[in-house]
């Protein structure tokens, strides 16, 4: 298994899913930054009260503070892989092909159909996928806005160990 291929799929879900990754991330950042913080972890606000009026006994702030640590880095982790994803999301939205180049570039060709915002294909090893297209970051890749008829069979390239980062081959349409 290729591992830029892995990375490519890991990115492809924000990108084919830009519009619905824009809102989860953009709502989730502030709350995930905000956990990250120093005074977040919970009893702390106590425990500065306790430590400021003098009955905090002194064994008691190395309990927490360990956890309190791993928290806040696992927090500021998923904040920054959110703030990845809003990114991703965005370039989608305004028509970046973020991944579609290299699946378009490194991937396999194959008869698909069209239907709706749904595309169904059949891989070399004889799995069936049928996956979103997305209205918003759709999957066509060289031209993104071309015109491709429900129905017809059209070309997609897909990831070999990763049928679920696919392309449809806008070259491949109707003129």
């Amino acid at each position: 298994m290729n591992i830029l291929d892995t990375l490519i799929w890991l990115v492809n879900f924000p990108a084919s899913h830009g519009y619905a990754m824009v809102f989860i991330a953009g709502f989730s950042i502030l709350g995930l930054f905000a956990m990250s913080a120093v005074g977040s972890a919970p009893g702390g606000a106590l425990r500065r009260v306790r430590e400021r009026e003098g009955l905090l006994r002194e064994t008691a702030p190395q309990r927490g503070r360990t956890a309190d640590r791993i928290r806040r880095i696992v927090f500021r982790a998923l904040a920054f892989a959110m703030l990845a994803n809003l990114v991703i999301g965005l370039l989608s939205l305004t028509g970046v092909p973020v991944t579609r180049a290299y699946i378009f570039e490194h991937g396999q060709p194959t008869a698909a159909t069209i239907d709706g915002g749904w595309v169904t294909f059949t891989t070399a090893t004889g799995v069936e996928y049928t996956l979103e297209s997305n209205f918003f970051t759709p999957a066509g890749y060289p031209d993104r806005d071309a015109y491709i008829p429900t129905g017809e069979p059209i070309t997609v390239r897909y990831l070999r160990g990763h049928p679920q980062a696919f392309v449809i081959d806008s070259t491949q349409g109707p003129r």
